[in-house]
Order: structure tokens, then sequence, then C-alpha cells
């Protein structure tokens, strides 16, 4: 398992770069990470190399990189944490849309992978890896405790694939009621699987955060990885 960065073309013109981590071995699908608020940081990086450990291609692109490339925040200081704020305020989510998709396009197409391809996002990841489920051809999708999902559920007829979403039930960024609107508009779709973290705040699943907790966390991503194994086989 080796990991490097690759530059990725840009609908419309222009270049961004992505991480890429590859399992050893045979031909493997891929998966494209989506990133939190804090950019493609080490916290990204560390989960493209699980997931390459795991047997899979795992591509995290620079969503970051039309207002700054190479953003690399951790969530250790207030300032940083008021430049992450910025940053999320001043996303063009269709743009990263376009983005994704240019993502998952080139993870198709790199040399050993078979084809086929799902996303995972975490925070903001979370929210564009459902809208990666609705709007894109990617294979299957996971996102965890995305933001602002209740807000985008008119996009949720254009799920043709597989999406599994992990919702922290004590999420802060998710009070009930907006668990309540995704469990009322997607609950009901044989291709969504919806679980719920009892007692979990946003981010448990991020190492070292300060709502980590290691066994939701093992849960969240053994769930993760049996539902791509499953999909992208």
């Amino acid at each position: 398992m080796t990991g490097s960065t690759i530059t990725i073309g840009a609908a419309g013109g222009g270049h961004f770069s992505a991480y890429l981590a590859r399992p050893e071995g045979a031909a493997a699908p891929a998966i494209v990470v989506i990133q939190e608020i804090f950019g493609v940081n080490q916290v990204m990086r560390d989960i493209c190399d699980w997931l390459a450990a795991e047997g899979f291609i795992a591509l995290c692109p620079d969503l970051f990189w039309r207002i700054e490339p190479d953003i690399q925040l951790t969530d250790q200081s207030k300032g940083e944490w008021d430049r992450a704020f910025a940053l999320f305020k001043a996303f063009d989510r269709d743009r990263g849309m376009a983005d994704i998709e240019a993502s998952r396009a080139a993870a198709a197409a790199l040399a050993g992978a078979t084809g086929k391809v799902g996303a995972v996002g975490y925070c903001l990841g979370g929210h564009m890896a459902y809208r990666t489920a609705c709007e894109t051809p990617v294979d299957a999708s996971v996102g965890y405790y995305g933001v602002g999902i209740e807000g985008a559920l008119d996009r949720a007829a254009g799920i043709a694939r597989p999406l599994m979403l992990h919702i922290a039930a004590k999420d802060g960024f998710v009070p009930p009621e907006a668990q309540a609107k995704i469990a009322a508009g997607l609950g009901s779709n044989p291709l969504v699987t919806l679980h719920s973290y009892a007692g979990q705040d946003h981010a448990f699943a991020r190492t070292g955060g300060a709502h980590y907790d290691a066994a939701a966390a093992t849960l969240a991503n053994d769930r993760t990885l049996a539902f791509f194994r499953q999909h992208l086989g």
C-alpha cells in the first residue's frame, strides 16, 4: 500500500490535486473519499490508507482548491475551527459536485481499477456523499454525520444505487427534527440504509477528535467495509 498525489482535470478548466492510496496486489474497486471542512489533512489521508489496507483504491480530492489549494487544518485550535467554518461557508457545493464527478471518473479509469467506484464522506463530505448518490453514477455511497441532508431531500429521487448514512443521534449540527426529516424522506427507500448511533455526537468516528468513540467508530467502519464489499465487489 502506497500513498501519492495525482492531478485531476476539472470540468470547465483547471486542475486539482487528490491523495491516492493503493492496495497491494490485483485489480481493485475504487472509493472517492470526500473531505471534512478541514481539507485533505492527515485524518483524510489516514482514511485513504485504511481503505487501501482493506483492498480498495482510495482517492481524496481537494475540494477547496477553488478557494485555496492544499488546505490542511486540524480540529485542535479555535483558529483552525474558525478557518474551517469560513471555508465551509465559501464552498460552492455545485462546483464541488462537478469535482467529485470528475474524481469518480478518474478513479474508474486508474490503472488497476476494476471500474467500480464508491464514495464515502464525512461531515460536509457526508452531505456531499448523499448528493453523490443522488446526482452521479457512483456504484455505492456512504455518508458519516452529513450536515444539511434534510434540506436536500428533494434530490432523493435521483438515488439509483445503494446509499448508507451513519447518523449521530446527539449530533449538535443535525438536531432531532432534522434527523426525523431524513428518516421520513429516506427511510422507506429500499436503496437506503440508515444507521443511528445512540448517544453519539458529530464526528464520533474522527480519530483524535473531541467526540471520538472507538466502539461506535469501529461499528460504523465495519458496516462501511461490508457495504462496499457487497456493492463494489
